[in-house]
């Protein structure tokens, strides 16, 4: 066992990523890490990786030169999704001491028991072929919102995406083991859970006794809901083709599962949508929307775009920016298309200037400004339930409405963690 041994993590990328960065924290202080600030002086330095974007990459190599300059003799290990992509080329950024991909990142432990600062990096992956147990995870004390991890991995072959190629199949937690976290959570004082995962409507695929078990996660959401103690639970993100009708209307009578949707629309144009290999059209998300606000009027809905995907003419893009013009929605989160390696959208003409994507992310960036604004206008005055975030900055506190809109205040003490009747103004 590790005694007294300081140890910093730092996440990029998803709110997956947050939950897992959370639990390898928690496997390293059971063996006796104690946990540092990331900028902070730490015997070992975790970073947990994205590989979404280009950028992403970027940000990670910036993080070790970082580390290097400040504690040269201290370990790095990468994990996360770049380092299952790419781990040779980690391994070869000057100061890495350890990779681990997919498989073998919740064996952190044992790894560092094992390793010697000077020698060339160590690199434990696997073909993600391989990768195909699941292991659950959730963030503790790091916020007051919980991320809770019920779903990895996706069977989709989107033309722009390397998360399968990083993750692995979709494959799942039970319904009752999601559960028995929720209760866990609940007696350590968690009132609000953001059930996550990579295709988080595709939950439901596992193994059970060498069977495989065949859930929903319409099931999930109606045993979630008879867990006591829980107050809140959030769906951070689900494909507009999974999200049933039956889902909507479960959480627009729900007390539990708030009024806010994170819907990908990524393209409103439908023939981008065939380039992306996406399994809907705009008429769907058109449909889905409509419905949510027939429900429940006062819902938020996000919405995630990627602008610049190549093929995307002005007139494609224009498709996109009418559309989202058009919808009741809330609020966008807007990408620039990023090549990847290994993707088909490589082989897809014509390519997009850069400086092209960058404006059309400034204007839906712009749109997306006017569409919250105007969506929290339409509530002012009324009495929501306020969940204010344990963690001050300058003195304020932060904390979000039901239907996801940001309240902040003078610091309390007293109303960390608890939800506060806020009239907004």
């Amino acid at each position: 066992m590790t005694t007294g041994k300081k140890v910093a993590f730092h996440t990029l990328g998803c709110k997956l990523n947050f939950s897992e960065t959370s639990s390898l924290s928690r496997l390293l202080e059971q063996d006796g890490f104690v946990k540092t600030d990331f900028e902070e002086q730490a015997d070992v330095y975790v970073i947990n990786t994205c590989s979404v974007t280009d950028n992403a990459d970027k940000e990670c190599r910036h993080l070790v030169r970082r580390i290097q300059r400040r504690a040269p003799e201290s370990m790095i290990v990468i994990t996360g999704c770049y380092a299952q992509l790419k781990p040779k080329e980690i391994a070869e950024i000057e100061g890495v001491d350890l990779v681990l991909g997919a498989a073998e990142k919740f064996n952190i432990v044992e790894h560092l028991k094992t390793l010697t600062k000077g020698d060339s990096a160590k690199i434990c992956s696997c073909d993600i072929e391989d990768v195909n147990t699941f292991h659950a995870s959730y963030s503790l004390n790091d916020r007051t919102r919980t991320f809770l991890k019920v779903q990895d991995g996706c069977d989709y072959t989107c033309s722009f995406c390397t998360i399968p190629m990083a993750r692995g199949k979709s494959r799942s937690d039970s319904v009752a083991r999601v559960a028995e976290h929720a209760r866990d959570l609940a007696a350590s004082g968690v009132k609000e859970i953001v059930l996550t995962g990579i295709n988080l409507g595709d939950f439901g695929k596992g193994l059970e006794g060498g069977k495989k078990r065949e859930e929903t996660f319409f099931e999930l959401i109606q045993e979630l809901d008879k867990v006591e103690g829980i107050e809140r639970y959030r769906i951070s993100s689900i494909e507009p083709n999974l999200l049933s009708n039956e889902i909507i209307e479960f959480v627009a009578n729900s007390k539990k599962f708030m009024p806010h949707f994170h819907i990908p629309l990524q393209s409103g144009s439908n023939e981008i949508l065939g380039l992306m290999r996406r399994r809907y059209r705009r008429e769907l998300y058109a449909e889905k929307v409509a419905l949510i606000k027939q429900f429940m009027p006062h819902c938020a809905i996000g919405v995630d775009v990627i602008v610049g995907f190549p093929g995307e003419s002005d007139a494609y893009f224009q498709e996109t920016y009418d559309f989202l013009h058009s919808l009741d929605v809330t609020y966008l989160h807007v990408f620039t298309y990023s090549e990847r390696a290994n993707t088909a959208a490589l082989d897809i003409t014509p390519v997009v200037p850069v400086n092209i994507r960058n404006e059309r992310n400034k204007m839906l960036r712009n749109l997306s400004h006017k569409k919250q604004q105007y969506f929290n206008e339409q509530h002012v005055g009324e009495t929501r339930k306020v969940l204010f975030e344990k963690h001050g900055k300058d003195g304020m506190m932060e904390g979000y409405t039901d239907n996801y809109i940001k309240v902040t205040t003078p610091y309390r003490l007293e109303w960390t963690n608890q939800l506060i009747e806020w009239e907004l103004k």
